[in-house]
C-alpha cells in the first residue's frame, strides 16, 4: 500500500502553486470597464486551475518516469517516489492516466476552448520531455510558454480578453526563473549526469540572461501598467503603484540567487521566503484595492 503522501510527492502538489497564473485574466478582467465579467465567474477561473494543475502532475509523472536514471544520480531529485523505488512504473503510469482523464475531461466540460489550451500544453510538454529537454536554451523557452499558456487558459475559461502585454510579462518572469534555476543546476551539478542539457550552458551566458529576463519583465510591466489605453480601460491610472512591489520581487530574488545560492526551486522559495511572501502579498492586495475601489 503506497501511503498518501508518497502519492502526493509522486504529483508534486506543491508545483500547483504555478497555476495561480491561471488568475490572471480574472483578477484583471474585473476591473476591466470593456468586459462584461461576474465575480461569479471565479469558480470556473478554479475549476479550470484545478483542471490545468491534474494536467501538469500527469505530466511530471511521465517526465518522472523518463528521466528516473538521471534522477538518481541527483542530490535531491534521487528521493522522489519513482527514481528512490517508492512507486512502481506501473502504478505510475495508472496515476498518470487517472489524471489526463479527469484533467481533460474537466476542461472540455468547462468549453472546447481551455480543452485545446490545456491539450496544447500537453503535447508541447510531451515533446519536451521526449527531445526538447536536451536542447540548451530552448528548454527554458518551452516551460516558459506552459506559464504563457496558464495565462492564457484563465482568460479562455471565462471568455474574456487578456492584454498581449501581461503574455509578455508571463513569458519573461517565467523565463528569469527558469535561467535562474539552470544557473543553480549549472554551478552545483554540471558535470555529474543529472542533466546532460547543462554541458551547453555557460554560466556567464546565464547571468547576462537573467539580468536581460528581469529587466524585461519590468519594463513590460510598466508599460503596461502605465499606457494610455490600459489608464483608460481600467479608468484609474495608479496601478504604476504596483512597480515597486515588481521591483522588490525581482531583485529579492536576484539576492536569494546569487548571496544564498537557492534558485533550484522557484515554487519553493516562493512558499517560504517571508519577504518575498510579504511582497506578492502586499502586491495583490494593493492590485484589487486599485481595480475594486477606484
Amino acid at each position: 500500500m503506497i501511503p498518501v503522501l508518497t502519492w502526493l510527492r509522486l504529483l508534486r502538489v506543491k508545483q500547483w502553486t504555478k497555476n495561480a497564473v491561471v488568475f490572471a485574466a480574472f483578477v484583471f478582467a474585473l476591473g476591466d470597464r470593456n468586459q462584461d465579467l461576474s465575480a461569479w465567474e471565479l469558480w470556473r477561473v478554479c475549476l479550470a486551475a484545478l483542471a490545468f494543475s491534474l494536467v501538469s502532475s500527469a505530466v511530471y509523472i511521465l517526465n518522472d518516469l523518463c528521466d528516473a536514471p538521471q534522477d538518481r544520480l541527483h542530490p535531491i531529485k534521487q528521493h522522489r517516489p519513482i527514481a528512490s523505488g517508492a512507486v512502481r512504473r506501473g502504478p505510475a503510469l495508472a496515476m498518470a492516466a487517472i489524471l489526463l482523464v479527469a484533467g481533460l475531461g474537466g476542461a472540455w466540460r468547462l468549453g472546447a476552448g481551455l480543452l485545446g489550451v490545456i491539450g496544447g500544453y500537453l503535447a508541447l510538454q510531451i515533446v519536451y520531455t521526449l527531445w526538447l529537454k536536451r536542447i540548451a536554451l530552448v528548454d527554458v523557452i518551452v516551460i516558459s510558454l506552459g506559464f504563457v499558456l496558464r495565462a492564457l487558459a484563465g482568460a479562455v475559461a471565462i471568455h474574456v480578453v487578456i492584454s498581449p502585454w501581461l503574455l509578455v510579462c508571463a513569458l519573461m518572469l517565467a523565463l528569469f526563473l527558469g535561467l535562474c534555476k539552470r544557473r543553480h543546476e549549472k554551478v552545483n551539478l554540471a558535470g555529474q549526469g543529472t542533466r546532460t542539457v547543462l554541458n551547453n550552458y555557460d554560466e556567464r551566458l546565464l547571468d547576462l540572461l537573467i539580468a536581460v529576463t528581469a529587466a524585461t519583465s519590468l519594463v513590460c510591466y510598466s508599460i503596461y501598467t502605465l499606457w494610455p489605453e490600459t489608464v483608460d480601460k481600467f479608468g484609474t491610472p495608479w496601478l504604476g503603484a504596483t512597480i515597486p512591489f515588481v521591483v522588490f520581487g525581482l531583485f529579492r530574488y536576484m539576492d536569494l540567487v546569487y548571496r544564498q545560492d537557492k534558485g533550484d526551486r522557484p515554487e519553493h522559495i516562493l512558499l517560504t521566503d517571508g519577504p518575498l511572501m510579504a511582497d506578492v502579498a502586499i502586491y495583490g492586495g494593493v492590485v484589487l484595492g486599485i481595480l475594486l475601489l477606484k
